[in-house]
């Protein structure tokens, strides 16, 4: 009699750990291409860290182009698959503890990757071993992936389908439960306006992290030779919700400064616009549909230029609205009609019939383990599934969970990460019965 998926996790997840840590250890945050490491020499060593450990598990690891490392069980052309990625954010700020050391404390686990996405990609990995070594009968062709680029574009997707074929279908588990069968529409724009030099030598440089990737918690700047500092709190730019942006607080203490009126006027709309407004009401762009929820706007840089200030604002937008849409929203929205804007981001948005049966395997996984509700839902999110074909997300986060990646003390807690295994452990039953 085989013993019980939960009390294989729970007898081998020391194991389970010691290996993942050796993943957390390598700072794989995109650097710069060199000769067999496209994505940096930290990308390249994590690929080969994870190709080492599941050799010591008994599988055939294969490098495809030195940026995606894959598993396979069976030997069928067409293939099932599961792709997750390695790479990760930096990790900036003020970490409790080291942040590419695995941590235990208080429950919880501790890491830059442990939930995006090292922590779950490794244990499907290891998941798939625990089934193989106790003669589960996996009796469809599947592959395991780790990519290298899905922090920054993706890019090692189509570099991968250059010499392999596509999946009949795969899920990544980088995202939510349940199954995430569409992922809204993704747009980034600049908004460039343009000011006299003598009214921009009153206002510096401003000073402070901004990525698109984050809601951007302190800015500095001169004014006049006054210091003016804003504290706001991280997010992921896709639940802009959930923190405090400090471009708009900022534009609040700016437009408020005994400065030219011309920029008193640019940063109050900046601040009426956006300022605790994330859902586009204040770009008269509150749109929203049944299927994937309401529209979301984060303000992600605001950088002085030379001919004036430079705003750059990610929307994701629902399923139904076209990105067309959008751009002439944003346009009419602009400062002024001498105001320009530039699309510097564009991911179209995708939808799957949440009806296929396969999803339905994956469905039946979460609620066998969990007892939560299965019902397929939409995200806000970006991962592999809009550049790898036949691809939908499951997991990590349960309902509710939100905003713990690309932060400072990025965690899972123990019992869900191994919940986590269990799922999937069950999800590569059910997919490959």
């Amino acid at each position: 009699m085989k013993p019980s998926i939960k009390a294989l996790i729970e007898a081998n997840k020391e194991d389970f750990y010691k290996d993942l840590a050796r993943l957390i250890a390598i700072p794989s945050v995109k650097g710069p291409a060199e000769s067999g490491a496209p994505y940096g020499v930290e990308n390249k060593k994590v690929l080969e860290e994870v190709i080492e450990i599941a050799t010591s598990y008994g599988f055939t690891p294969h490098l495809v182009d030195d940026c995606v490392a894959y598993i396979q069980v069976g030997q069928g052309s067409d293939y099932l698959g599961i792709m997750g990625h390695l790479d990760v954010v930096e990790a900036g700020g003020q970490w409790t503890s080291p942040p590419f050391t695995l941590t235990q404390r208080d429950g919880k686990l501790f890491a830059r990757g442990i939930l995006d996405n090292k922590g779950p990609i490794f244990s499907c990995l290891y998941g798939l071993k625990l089934l193989i070594d106790n003669g589960y009968p996996i009796n469809r062709t599947l592959r395991i992936l780790f990519g290298t680029d899905e922090e920054s574009g993706s890019s090692d997707i189509p570099r991968y389908l250059k010499y392999e074929k596509a999946p009949t279908f795969a899920f990544t588990p980088d995202c939510k439960y349940p199954v995430v069968y569409g992922e809204r529409g993704i747009i980034a724009v600049e908004y460039e306006t343009n000011f006299t030099p003598e009214l921009l030598a009153a206002v510096s440089e401003i000073q402070g992290e901004q990525d698109r990737s984050f809601v951007p918690d302190y800015l500095s700047c001169l004014v006049d030779g006054q210091m003016i500092e804003v504290i706001g709190k991280r997010a992921p730019s896709n639940a802009p919700d959930l923190g405090k942006n400090a471009i708009t607080l900022l534009a609040k203490e700016l437009h408020n400064l005994p400065i030219a009126t011309e920029l008193q006027s640019y940063f109050r709309w900046i601040a009426e616009s956006l300022h605790d407004k994330h859902y586009g009401e204040g770009l008269n762009m509150n749109w929203q549909d049944e299927m994937s929820g309401v529209l979301n706007v984060t303000p992600y840089l605001l950088e002085k230029t030379e001919t004036g200030f430079k705003l750059g604002l990610s929307i994701r937008y629902p399923v139904s609205f076209t990105e067309e849409e959008v751009v002439n929203g944003l346009r009419q929205a602009a400062y002024s009609n001498e105001t320009k804007v530039t699309v510097v981001r564009s991911m179209p948005s995708i939808l799957h019939d949440k009806n296929l049966p396969e999803i339905a395997q994956l469905s039946r996984a979460y609620d066998e383990v969990t007892g939560l509700d299965s019902t397929p839902v939409t995200t806000t999110g970006a991962t592999y599934a809009r550049f790898l074909p036949n691809t939908v997300a499951f997991g990590p986060s349960f309902p509710g969970q939100k905003g713990i990646a690309h932060n400072v003390d990025e965690y899972m807690d123990e019992s869900d990460l191994l919940l986590n295994m269990e799922i999937y452990m069950h999800a590569i039953l059910n997919m490959c019965e």
